[in-house]
């Protein structure tokens, strides 16, 4: 089809990015372990193909995939979930394909037609099924019920103890053993609603976000001298930790990021501050000082 040249070249990045999912989608396949996963990401590689035909028709030309984004994007599935990677790039081409102006008179159903692809490639990517995603509820409990008392702990010692190593011990053993605590229920409620099969599981889901959080927000303990330091970079890890895993749930099943964050953040920090309160008065009241 014929279109002028300044037409043309508006057209290549879009075809080049159909070709780069493509070859995203086919390695992706090839990872996959599950034959249903499998059969999915073909499914959508297949449709990125016949999507860069539909731009080529117009171009005249073939193009090469970008190698980075390709390894990129394969690298991120692969550590991350193909879910989270599939989203994650389906939402960072979001922006540069809604802006189709200039192309109507060439292509009138242009828009209609991208918008249909991206809703039918959207509705490829939640039949992926991955076994993290499944126990999201248990890794919530875990990392919610680590940082929520790890914070308050943390911070009620710091001004209670007035010592890194005898807080990093303290906190290390309420950690480890809420953390064994919390995978036990979690084995409990999830055999008690009848998921027998899914119990072992989700238990480890959560003991394990436990632990993770517990690590992270002790190391400074056990790295830095200044008590006061120590207590602000474990916060700043809760923060952190708080936002990596909200962002995660965001992309993966579409939420609001800023919300979840903000709910999770102040709930964490709110407790912090009262346990700090809390801490600073028991210390007052007794005469304690380490």
């Amino acid at each position: 089809m014929k279109i002028d040249e300044e037409t043309r070249l508006k057209l290549l990045p879009y075809q080049r990015n159909e070709i780069t999912e493509q070859k995203i989608y086919t390695r992706l396949a090839q990872a996959a372990a599950s034959p249903p996963n499998r059969q999915v990401l073909l499914r959508i590689a297949e449709e990125e193909r016949q999507h860069y035909d539909f731009w080529k028709t117009y171009t005249g030309q073939d193009v090469a995939p970008d190698g980075f984004k390709v390894w990129k994007y394969y690298l991120i599935s692969r550590f991350l979930g193909f879910t989270f990677g599939a989203k994650l790039m389906e939402n960072g081409e979001g922006d540069a394909q809604v802006n189709y102006t200039g192309l109507r008179e060439v292509i009138p159903d242009v828009e209609s037609l991208v918008e249909a692809e991206n809703r039918h490639e959207n509705s490829l990517i939640e039949l992926l099924d991955e076994e993290a995603l499944r126990y999201t509820g248990s890794v919530v409990l875990g990392l919610n019920d680590a940082l929520v008392e790890l914070a308050g702990v943390l911070t009620g010692l710091t001004f209670a103890l007035q010592d890194t190593r005898l807080i990093a011990l303290t906190g290390s053993i309420t950690g480890v053993a809420a953390a064994l605590s919390m995978a036990a229920s979690e084995y409990l409620s999830t055999k008690a609603e009848g998921r027998t099969q899914d119990a072992s599981r989700a238990a480890l889901y959560t003991g394990v976000a436990y632990i993770i959080t517990v690590t992270l927000m002790i190391l400074p303990y056990l790295l830095v001298p200044n008590l006061y330091v120590c207590l602000a970079l474990a916060l700043a890890a809760a923060l952190a930790i708080i936002a990596a895993f909200n962002y995660y749930i965001a992309v993966v099943k579409d939420l609001d990021f800023k919300a979840r964050f903000l709910e999770m953040a102040l709930l964490s920090f709110g407790v912090a501050g009262l346990t700090f309160l809390i801490g600073l008065g028991i210390r007052l009241l007794l005469g304690v000082n380490v």
